[in-house]
């Protein structure tokens, strides 16, 4: 897979890509990152990739002409041959304004071939970028970033973990948070939450515990280490289950829970 990510500041790239599993997989083939530095494209001694807005306001905006002139060069087709033609490429804006970067956002775009990422800065991006460039805007959360290059390495991050072997366990990008757990029709009946060591459901993780089996007078709770795989199993989906209710109840409303989450979660509600 390519990324291609657009910035005034490359050198940030340098450290955030550099470790861990998206070194690994660059290492290994499965993802190449190019990084191209707007000032580049520019055509005045100054380099100049801002200018002021139109009818005023605070703050300077990004010119579209170091942006479109750059696609160019990349050859990224237009944005209506690739909304025509379902392209394996998509252009994502980053911008406060975007649609919430999710895991399901990252699933969706992990089956292209190449993502363009467009770093924002200063008060935005001139509009005709958005119009004309970018067959989508994405934001990475409900704050304001001094620009997108913080959030296109999360994109970057979160999308390479998605593929094929850039894991050392493929099972582990199934049993995070927030990730849909997907079975074959007919294995496991009326819904059943995950087992107890694979599939968050769509809810967020449970705890986990290593050893010391007691720390400084803290121990590890006594049914994780019974061998009871099935007391585990209800154990965690509890646990998962409380978590999400008190920290993130919104994303119980988009997941589809069994008949024995929707008792866990009435034994739940019963103790608060």
């Amino acid at each position: 897979m390519k990324f291609e990510i657009l910035t005034i500041f490359p050198d940030f790239f340098r450290g955030p890509l550099d470790y861990g599993i998206v070194r690994r997989a660059r290492e290994a083939g499965l993802i190449d990152i190019g990084i191209h530095d707007l000032r580049a494209f520019t055509q005045d001694r100054h380099r100049t990739v801002d200018d002021r807005p139109f009818g005023g306001g605070e703050g300077m905006v990004l010119k579209p002409e170091p942006i479109f002139e750059c696609m160019e060069a990349m050859n990224v087709s237009s944005r209506e041959d690739r909304l025509r033609n379902g392209a394996s490429e998509s252009v994502v804006l980053l911008t406060p304004q975007g649609q919430l970067f999710t895991q399901a956002v990252a699933q969706e775009l992990v089956s292209r071939e190449r993502v363009v990422l467009i770093c924002g800065r200063y008060e935005g991006v001139d509009e005709r970028v958005s119009e004309y460039l970018a067959d989508r805007e994405i934001s990475v959360g409900d704050f304001v970033l001094s620009g997108g290059e913080l959030g296109a390495a999360i994109i970057v991050d979160t999308m390479t973990r998605l593929i094929p072997g850039a894991l050392g366990n493929a099972a582990s990008a199934q049993q995070e948070s927030f990730t849909p757990t997907v079975v074959d029709a007919g294995e496991r009946a009326d819904n059943e939450p995950p087992s107890s060591t694979c599939g968050s459901g769509g809810l967020l993780d449970y705890p986990h515990y290593t050893r010391p089996a007691e720390f400084r007078g803290m121990a590890v709770p006594e049914v994780l280490m019974n061998g009871n795989h099935d007391e585990i199993r209800r154990w965690r989906r509890r646990r998962a289950l409380e978590k999400t209710a008190a920290n993130r109840p919104d994303l119980l409303r988009g997941t589809e829970l069994s008949k024995e989450d929707r008792k866990l979660l009435k034994e739940i509600e019963g103790h608060e």
